[in-house]
């Protein structure tokens, strides 16, 4: 092997520029694929919220009794509550997604955060189960 410079022409070098811009279109559609991901997780969250709150409000209104109220007020907090994660995780995904793509475009390397949005939205939904559970059994 010599120590000659290679020359941009030469087959080595245009070898390497393609494998580096695949590997780049390869990192920005794995990117684009946990997005999605994302946003799939983050609809389903209110959707479930949603439902939440009207089963409970069908379920009220054939058998209005104490209870069915109770549950039905618990519903709705309990709903709003998902509703709001998936809202402000579909935010951050955006928010997340696009600082990455920029640095991507800078040639600069991703970061991983100390507080992924994967940490922080399953602590905010056992806080959410605690207090809906709360609700339900204390009041």
């Amino acid at each position: 092997m010599s120590d000659e410079p290679r020359s941009a022409g030469d087959s080595h070098v245009l070898h390497t520029r393609d494998q580096a811009s695949l590997a780049y279109f390869r990192t920005q559609l794995a990117l684009d694929r946990t997005t999605l991901a994302w946003v799939r997780t983050t609809l389903t969250m209110a959707s479930f919220g949603f439902s939440m709150v009207a089963f409970f409000r069908t379920w009220q209104q054939q058998s209005p009794t104490a209870e069915t109220i109770r549950l039905h007020r618990g519903a709705i907090h309990m709903g709003m509550a998902l509703i709001l994660l998936g809202i402000g995780g579909a935010m951050l995904t955006g928010i997340s997604h696009w600082t990455t793509l920029r640095r991507l475009r800078r040639g600069e390397s991703p970061e991983v955060s100390q507080w992924p949005l994967s940490v922080t939205v399953v602590i905010l939904i056992g806080v959410i189960g605690l207090l809906g559970v709360w609700e339900l059994f204390v009041k």
